[in-house]
């Protein structure tokens, strides 16, 4: 999944980013509001994180303008401890979520990846299809048979795209904007490469090609 990290703290958003990218989100960074707006704008993302006090355009009415836009982008505003004033203005500005400064990484991540439950309609915790259970934490997939197997940055990202949307048909393009970061090699034979790896995985008919249109995850039994 690919995240945009909406931050002017130059080494709050470094540390965020490694953070996130170690939990296996592709991640894009912009340091003002102006910046934050456009690539929010512009871009398909999973999830946004927020920042309020951002220079050029404040975080609110960079949220205020998506929404006028009717893009609905799930968004964590980041706001001071103790400023209940200012989660209150984001929640009614459009905002999803919000966690206050200082914040643990992992309680970001719990948060990101509720918000992105909802967003594709999924309610349990654990991510299951047919008959795979993806663990997100240690990046890796276990099969029906009760085998664990390691997967790749790459590989990771990808599988659970997939199974966030089963059934759908995925282009080579949108499969590529959501798994790699804006100055990635985005070559769509790259995603062919990775779907032929999952498949030595996981099995041919998990992941099936419609012609001239892109890919369909899940088994068609």
């Amino acid at each position: 999944m690919r995240l945009l990290l909406v931050e002017d703290d130059v080494a709050l958003a470094e540390g965020l980013k490694k953070d996130l990218s170690r939990a296996g989100f592709a991640v894009d960074v912009a340091h003002d509001g102006v910046e934050g707006e456009f690539l929010g704008s512009e871009v398909d993302y999973d999830a946004v994180i927020l920042d309020l006090g951002l220079p050029k355009k404040p975080g609110l009415d960079v949220l205020s303008a998506w929404r006028q836009q009717k893009n609905t982008v799930p968004v964590i505003v980041l706001t001071a401890r103790d400023a209940w004033n200012e989660r209150v203005d984001g929640l009614r500005a459009g905002a999803d979520d919000y966690l206050g400064k200082p914040f643990h990484i992992e309680e970001l991540l719990a948060r990101i990846d509720a918000m992105v439950r909802r967003r594709v309609g999924r309610a349990d915790a654990v991510m299951e299809v047919s008959g795979l259970i993806l663990d997100e934490q240690r990046q890796e997939v276990k099969t029906e048979e009760g085998e664990c197997l390691s997967l790749t940055g790459t590989e990771f990202r990808l599988l659970r795209y997939f199974m966030n949307h089963p059934g759908k048909i995925l282009s080579k393009s949108r499969l590529t904007e959501h798994v790699y970061e804006d100055d990635a090699d985005r070559d769509s034979n790259v995603i062919e490469v990775y779907v032929r790896r999952l498949r030595e995985k996981l099995g041919k008919e998990i992941i099936r090609t419609q012609r001239g249109q892109g890919y369909v995850f899940g088994d068609p039994r």
